[in-house]
């Protein structure tokens, strides 16, 4: 506790004098008090998962705006965590979004009906998460992520370090989607060129790897120059031709309910008939018409988590299911280990990003580890097959 101590005492010199509230008016509201208290967390508590708060601010914020309020009034500095990876597995192990809702259920049915009236994931507004997030810059994805520039969750059985998660994770994609070489693949949101590139190397396919982002694109077709690899820029809906096997990691939690039904329409029309289909995506522990207001206004615009039930019913007389893997607690791992890199290069990249940035981040990565830690989030990869496809699937882990 020694180093919570000094801490506690740091943050008390920083904010000292700032008079922004005295040591009395930073009480929480009761309500607040006892919600917390349901998770194990305190508000000004002496455990390293305990909110250390500097502002009276955040309680109105919380009980007005909910999750929202919550991490805009972290990125300004008014409240702390020292483990908040903890703090989010707590609070989310309780259900505290569902708790809160009574007082934020205003902003709650906002978000609810925005996702059921419009197609937020419209071919016009496809690109607009390539923009705001991906194309931030590269210099903070090369920073955070391993070498071969995955941004998805890795494989942890058997690995040791973040790279080496991500490469048992690339390799399996690959055996599960049983390659062979000539073989034309189809990735669907094919990020930095990880997976184009190590599937090309390694199990001798041409691969056509499609982004949204011009800063993916861009990197992408760097490193996987000499190989049999294109990327293009260009939203899943305008492909055409014809692939032996198709991959999307990472990418559907993009594609939002609405456009279910056309994703898997594309898949089945640009799959051969022996084909397979391997589809990697995060998904909700239930359903759910809304996404976290915070994650949706700060890092991933239009993002929509799917249920095992809403994947179920669309690929209802469209595929068969050959494999269903979940192996959500490694997202855990894996965010854990892209902050520590991702703090270990602040001092580098800092010149080009503030102080609210990297609070953003540091919430960001955070609390997504807390989300899957909890297990509200899991991580699946399906695959899946046309009906007449002769070959009999064995999977593999």
């Amino acid at each position: 506790m020694a180093r919570f101590r000094q801490y506690q005492q740091k943050l008390e010199h920083t904010y000292s004098g700032s008079g922004s509230s005295t040591a009395s008016s930073l009480e929480p509201p009761g309500v607040l008090a006892k919600l917390a208290q349901q998770a194990g967390v305190k508000f000004n508590g002496d455990a390293p998962w305990d909110i250390q708060v500097h502002s009276d601010e955040v309680y109105q914020r919380i009980l007005t705006q909910g999750s929202l309020g919550f991490g805009e009034s972290y990125m300004d500095g008014l409240w702390d965590c020292l483990y908040l990876d903890q703090l989010f597995h707590r609070l989310l192990s309780i259900n505290i979004e569902e708790k809160l809702a009574g007082w934020g259920r205003f902003h709650l049915m906002v978000q609810i009906m925005r996702h059921r009236l419009f197609n937020l994931q419209s071919s016009k507004r496809a690109f607009q998460v390539g923009e705001q997030h991906y194309d931030i810059g590269n210099d903070v994805f090369e920073a955070m992520l391993d070498p071969t520039m995955s941004y998805s969750c890795g494989y942890w059985h058997q690995a040791e370090d973040l790279q080496q998660a991500q490469i048992n994770k690339l390799d399996m994609i690959c055996r599960k989607l049983q390659l062979k070489p000539g073989e034309k693949l189809l990735e669907i949101g094919c990020g930095w060129g990880g997976l184009a590139h190590y599937a090309a190397k390694h199990y001798g396919v041409e691969v056509l790897g499609i982004t949204i982002s011009k800063q993916q694109q861009k990197l992408a077709q760097e490193r996987c120059a000499g190989l049999q690899v294109e990327i293009a820029l260009v939203d899943y809906r305008d492909l055409d031709g014809e692939y032996d096997k198709i991959v999307s990691v990472g990418m559907f939690e993009h594609v939002g309910e609405k456009n279910y039904p056309v994703y898997f329409d594309t898949v089945n029309r640009l799959m051969k008939s022996d084909g397979l289909f391997l589809l990697h995506t995060i998904g909700i522990y239930k359903t759910i018409h809304r996404v976290d207001p915070w994650i949706d206004k700060y890092i991933f615009p239009n993002g929509d988590l799917p249920s095992a039930e809403q994947i179920s019913a669309v690929l209802n007389q469209r595929l068969i299911i050959e494999d269903w893997h979940n192996f959500g607690h490694d997202y855990y791992l894996t965010l854990m280990a892209w902050w520590k890199n991702f703090e270990a290069s602040w001092p580098t990249i800092s010149a080009q990003y503030d102080e609210r940035f990297y609070r953003m981040w540091k919430y960001y990565l955070h609390s997504c580890a807390g989300f899957f830690k909890a297990r509200q989030g899991q991580l699946w990869q399906i695959v899946l097959s046309k009906r007449n496809r002769a070959d009999i699937y064995r999977s593999v882990r």
